[in-house]
């Protein structure tokens, strides 16, 4: 598979499911065969994620990406070996960081609902095109990432302006959004990836879906208050 495939949620999903390390390798930098150069791009997720793993507590030396042609097979195993002699040092996930199994899954769930957002706001930095491995730790500083979790927005549905017209629910990549026809609909906030699809979609002229930063989501109204009338779909 082309390391240009490789998604932020591949690396958090890895994790989830009992990996103590992920280590990826890629064709040399600058020479990729295809124009997207999807190489650099994993470099760049993997950097992210390194720099969220900081964030989270979670020692960086999980994940490794290493740059080789198909002819060093040496270095390939070189490498590979290294690396599995160093998460075997370090031991089990969550073991070396002194997090709790129950609390490294509850980082680790969180993290993966953060990922479309994670990727829409860091989408120009992850096409960044880095050779040189000194500057790669630039790339996502500590204080970027702690804006970037403090600033994860929340999306919610004002009951005032909704005329259930369904577009937001229709467009919702993981049926987050509860409601049908004339009824006032309701974002499940566990549900929520926070991919930002409904605000986009839902029209002007109602503007029903808010984009919450730094606030709390108002609790959801009553199931029989939920029932949009006639007049307000006008």
């Amino acid at each position: 598979m082309c390391t240009g495939r490789i998604d932020l949620a591949f690396i958090v999903k890895a994790f989830l499911e009992g990996a103590d390390g992920v280590y990826i390798a890629g064709c040399k930098l600058n020479e990729c065969n295809y124009t997207t150069h999807g190489n650099f791009y994993a470099l760049n997720v993997s950097l992210l994620f390194k720099a969220l793993m900081d964030y989270f507590g979670i020692n960086k030396g999980r994940i490794r990406i290493e740059f080789l042609s198909s002819s060093e097979g040496l270095f390939f195993v070189e490498t590979v070996s290294d690396f599995i002699r160093n998460v075997a040092e370090l031991g089990p996930l969550g073991e070396a960081e002194q997090i709790a199994p129950d609390d490294l899954k509850i980082k680790l769930s969180y993290l993966l609902k953060l990922v479309p957002y994670l990727k829409i706001a860091t989408r120009l930095k992850l096409q960044s095109k880095i050779s040189d491995p000194s500057k790669w730790d630039q790339l996502f500083t500590k204080e970027e990432i702690i804006k970037l979790i403090n600033e994860a927005p929340a999306y919610w549905i004002d009951p005032e302006k909704c005329v259930a017209c369904t577009l937001c629910a229709q467009r919702c990549p993981v049926e987050a959004i509860d409601g049908g026809k004339n009824k006032i609909h309701i974002i499940i906030q566990d549900k929520c990836i926070k991919c930002g699809n409904c605000f986009e979609v839902c029209p002007s002229r109602f503007s029903a879906v808010k984009k919450l930063v730094g606030m709390s989501v108002p609790e959801p109204i009553k199931d029989e208050q939920r029932y949009v009338k006639k007049s307000d779909t006008g």
